[in-house]
């Protein structure tokens, strides 16, 4: 897991990038942080703190996501194919914790 780790980062930061440049276009996604496309079927966009990319919670959500979809976001953010209401209580309490 360790070895995947700095490869999920790189990925990350390339998404930040392509979407800074896209961000231009969409004011609503403040400066420190990220919109992540969230959903089973219908994607939902949440904008969170770039911090949480930091956060072991979020980072094994990420990884999960990885696992089994891959890294591919079409959507110009993270997209984290899961249940919203799951995605609603892990970042609650990243708010929590920090």
């Amino acid at each position: 897991m360790g070895i995947r780790l700095p490869s999920m980062i790189l990925n990350a930061k390339q998404i930040l990038k392509k979407q800074s440049t896209t961000s231009r276009n969409q004011p609503d996604v403040p400066k420190g942080h990220i919109a992540v496309y969230v959903g089973e079927l219908q994607m939902k966009r949440f904008v969170v703190p770039i911090s949480y990319l930091n956060h072991p919670l979020f980072l094994d959500l990420l990884h999960r996501a990885e696992e089994e979809f891959g890294f591919n976001h079409p959507m110009g953010g993270l997209t984290i194919p899961c249940k919203e209401d799951a995605f609603i209580d892990l970042t609650s309490r990243l708010c929590y914790a920090s």
